[in-house]
């Protein structure tokens, strides 16, 4: 049986504020920036206070997002992506402007509490073949080196958020872990650098991706409300594959001389579309199981106490790859759009629901959807379909989605609205020839989870290209979705 649980891709968290024994504790969640219509950042802000939320992860360093966080007293995990590492890694120089630009400027004038710098994302993900195996450490080292030049060594400590998968386990039981054995010593040597500078390992947690890979997994132990065949481990009880996951991980601390070494989990949630899996439903039953699994400082079985966690995420994120899955998009407790997805408490102030995002302007309540005149066997509707979802977010259609329901015209629909949306609404983004037409009146099906959405204005006029229909061919992967989608009729 698989214990760990592994994520690919890119992504921005952050922490939401939980007491616990009379003292404030972080529960984490990302902010995600992968989209087409990014919600403005001071709007973000906002979200984030209004729901009590204490701090932040970054995948990168925006300087109008840092602006944003500015005076906020949300404090910040700033990140460097892994494209980054070999620049750093080969110049000291580059490093300490690294740092001056993106931590000491925003820590001296502009009032950004930055805690963290996390040095690369996931860079030993097994699916990289080895690509940042040999900049990461020496990246590391170097921005440790010019943080201390800068006076912030004290202040402001280095990280590296891993994939679960630089451990593993030879049994289902957590106490045979170890990292991984082609990075072993590699991973040894980064511990004792991040233990000796007071630094944290940073670790992101999947239950759902070892869900979604293992057909034979058994669906309650990705979850926390009881599991029928707990492991038993020399008298350590594992009811939910979380603990597992993060005991593997403190069996191989220990077992390499870190028994103390301080973990933050730095991704952890559960996709609301794109899978059979992924739904409503199972992510408020995650979330809500996550947040009352922690909530009381209990812990693991190896390590009792409060929990550092990122929630993964904060809002969906049209733009990301679907190369790891089409759920890669919806990641988010809210939509696009700053709404919330379900109830939750945060264990904050938001007293179990969670706050929606205020001051978000849309575009016109109008849609581009199938003509009524056009017909399903027209020759070029094919291409149309393809042409739109290959520009455009149409994750929400297929087999297991919100939007699985719609006939064949709904399909088609769907995918020239999701176009048009992500295009402003251009009135040359909705002239699919003799197929398209544009509709005040909403076509998301009632009462349903398939939903028709309406773009939110830019924070600045975007411009897209080439947004008219042209016969240019579909790539493959998205003529296939076609074929099944036009399928249903």
């Amino acid at each position: 049986m698989r214990i760990l649980g592994v994520k690919n891709g890119l992504w921005i968290s952050m922490i939401l504020g939980f007491m616990v024994l009379g003292k404030v504790y972080g529960i984490g969640a990302n902010w995600g920036t992968q989209a087409t219509h990014p919600l403005p950042p001071n709007i973000v802000v906002k979200l984030l206070k209004d729901n009590g939320i204490q701090k932040v992860k970054l995948f990168d360093a925006d300087s109008e997002i840092l602006n944003a966080l500015s005076g906020s007293g949300i404090e910040v995990m700033v990140g460097i992506p892994n494209e980054m590492l070999w620049s750093l890694a080969n110049s000291l120089g580059a490093a300490e402007k690294w740092v001056e630009k993106n931590v000491s400027s925003h820590v001296s004038s502009n009032s950004v509490d930055i805690k963290y710098v996390a040095v690369g994302n996931e860079p030993f993900l097994s699916q990289l073949n080895g690509t940042f195996l040999s900049t990461t450490f020496p990246a590391l080292q170097n921005i440790q080196a010019a943080l201390i030049k800068a006076g912030l060594g004290n202040r402001v400590k280095v990280t590296i958020p891993l994939n679960a998968d630089v451990y593993q386990s030879s049994s289902e039981k957590p106490s045979t872990g170890d990292f991984r054995q082609d990075i072993r010593d590699l991973m040894v040597s980064i511990v004792k650098f991040l233990s000796d500078n007071g630094g944290a390992f940073t670790v992101n947690i999947y239950p759902f991706i070892s869900l979604y890979n293992d057909p034979n997994f058994p669906a309650d132990y990705a979850f926390f409300d009881g599991y029928s065949s707990p492991i038993d481990d020399n008298g350590k009880i594992y009811n939910n594959v979380f603990d597992a996951n993060h005991d593997t991980l403190l069996s191989a601390l220990q077992k390499n001389g870190f028994p103390n070494m301080s973990i933050i989990i730095g991704e952890i949630g559960w996709p609301t579309d794109g899978d059979n899996n992924a739904n409503l439903k199972a992510a408020q039953r995650f979330n809500r199981g996550f947040m009352t699994h922690i909530s009381g400082g209990k812990g693991t079985p190896m390590r009792p106490g409060p929990i550092d966690a990122y929630l993964f995420s904060l809002i969906d994120e049209d733009a990301k790859s679907i190369q790891p899955g089409n759920f890669e998009r919806h990641w988010g407790i809210y939509y696009f759009d700053g709404t919330p997805k379900y109830n939750l408490s945060l264990g904050a102030n938001n007293g179990g629901d969670l706050v929606p995002a205020s001051g978000v302007r849309y575009l016109a309540r109008q849609w581009c959807v199938l003509s009524p005149s056009a017909s399903l066997d027209d020759p070029q509707l094919a291409d149309s379909v393809g042409y739109a979802c290959s520009h455009a977010d149409c994750t929400s259609l297929g087999h297991g989605t919100s939007c699985a329901d719609l006939d064949a015209r709904g399909n088609v629909s769907y995918a020239f609205n999701s176009y048009y949306q992500e295009n402003d609404q251009q009135s040359s983004a909705c002239k699919f020839p003799n197929l398209s037409t544009i509709t005040n009146t909403d076509p998301s099906p009632p009462g349903g989870t398939c939903k028709f959405k309406i773009m939110i204005q830019a924070s600045s006029p975007s411009s897209h290209k080439n947004n008219a229909f042209t016969t240019k061919p579909a790539n493959v992967m998205f003529l296939f979705i076609v074929s099944l989608l036009l399928s249903v009729l």
